[in-house]
């Protein structure tokens, strides 16, 4: 059965710039992204027929609620700070042909607020983020460009992303904006540094090869948070991101080994670490997948503990740490043998909360992620709250 289109209509105007972007064009590109909508130009007519979203153009709208209106008739939103109508989804028959918030046809509508059309838990960002909606103006713009760039981040990830990446990525992805950078772009350039960095590990030139990692890591940020700021992301790049970060971090400790060969010493071969660490490596991906047939969610939003974990757990960033440490020390075959032992450590870990899923699955348990569950105004005073379900999109702008 086909899909009736939703026209859209901007009502009033702002001509405040959010991330390089109006409001309107904003609209444009987040509504693309919804097949069943369409946005109408600025003079364009009210159809005879059919469903119209009304939304105030100085207004910002998180996703999960634009979605909540477009699959929702007979609503109208308001602000919850103070009442305020700043969208309607109404049928073109009774709007008479006036796209406005107010009148009869306004009035009659059921009242509904953000966190009554959309869900807090944010599956694809690993974190619980009320839905929200804040109004536009010059004297706000600063404090949304942050709140939209730190609602852009996930919030279970490993502690250097979420600890030293944000204030700085957020400057460059502002640099990125003003050059005119796309994220593929930037994404491209982390291309060459991955292979730059293993290129000087394989060498032995351990020291430029971590200066190219890091920098490869947190231009790794930046991409995925331009993307999301100016909404251009694309399911190219999306795939053009997430393939290097899945396959170059074994490859890294490969050629860090490479670069010792010449000089090992360890009673454990060196063959033998390289294939602790791929095996290792690859174990932890599958028990990730493996988690999804016992529950539709990541394994590291199941409980507090999951989340814990994903802040450290063997993957690039903690790993790159270590390496950089043992270099620092003048001990770079010992930063090998940690990533190994630390890998291994990781996995057994992932692999045990993965059989305890399944086995709690199979009793006909219905597993939860913790996130879901949580009263941020009950609860929000608890670190382990605090830290995972911040205050990161736009409820409190």
């Amino acid at each position: 059965m086909k899909t009736m289109t939703i026209q859209v209509h901007l009502v009033g105007n702002c001509n405040v710039r959010l991330w390089g972007l109006t409001s309107r064009e904003r609209f444009r590109r987040t509504l693309g992204k919804f097949p069943k909508a369409r946005l109408c130009g600025p003079d364009e007519s009210l159809p005879g027929e059919g469903s119209v979203l009304l939304l105030r153009e100085d207004y910002l709208y998180d996703n999960r609620v634009l979605q909540g209106l477009l699959d929702t008739q007979g609503v109208v939103l308001q602000d919850p700070r103070d009442g305020t109508v700043i969208a309607a989804h109404v049928s073109a028959e009774d709007l008479a042909g006036t796209p406005q918030l107010e009148g009869p046809a306004i009035e009659n509508l059921r009242p509904v607020r953000p966190e009554t059309v959309a869900s807090g838990l944010q599956k694809q960002l690993r974190k619980f983020d009320p839905p929200w909606v804040a109004r536009i103006s010059e004297a706000n713009r600063e404090h949304l460009e942050k709140s939209l760039f730190n609602g852009a981040y996930k919030g279970v990830t490993d502690f250097i992303t979420r600890g030293v990446w944000p204030v700085p990525a957020r400057w460059v992805t502002g640099w990125c904006v003003r050059l005119g950078l796309s994220p593929n772009q930037v994404t491209a350039a982390s291309y060459v540094l991955a292979f730059l960095a293993g290129y000087w590990f394989w060498q032995g030139q351990f020291g430029l090869g971590l200066i190219a990692g890091w920098i490869m890591t947190f231009l790794d940020t930046v991409d995925g948070k331009l993307a999301r700021v100016t909404v251009t992301s694309t399911r190219f790049g999306n795939i053009f991101d997430h393939a290097l970060d899945l396959v170059h971090p074994p490859f890294w400790y490969l050629a860090w080994g490479m670069g010792l060969a010449a000089t090992w010493t360890s009673d454990i071969s060196l063959a033998t670490v390289s294939w602790i660490i791929f095996i290792g490596y690859i174990a932890g991906r599958l028990c990730e997948v493996a988690f999804k047939f016992a529950a539709p969610f990541s394994l590291f939003i199941w409980r507090p503990f999951d989340s814990l974990n994903r802040l450290v757990t063997a993957r690039r960033n903690p790993n790159l740490l270590l390496l950089t440490l043992a270099w620092w020390a003048g001990a770079n075959e010992g930063g090998l043998l940690l990533v190994a032992a630390w890998t291994v450590v990781s996995t057994l870990v992932l692999g045990a909360r993965v059989l305890w899923g399944v086995v709690l699955r199979r009793r006909g348990v219905k597993l939860q992620p913790w996130l879901s569950q949580i009263d941020l105004q009950a609860e929000g005073h608890r670190p382990i709250v605090r830290l995972f379900a911040p205050r990161s999109g736009l409820n409190d702008a």
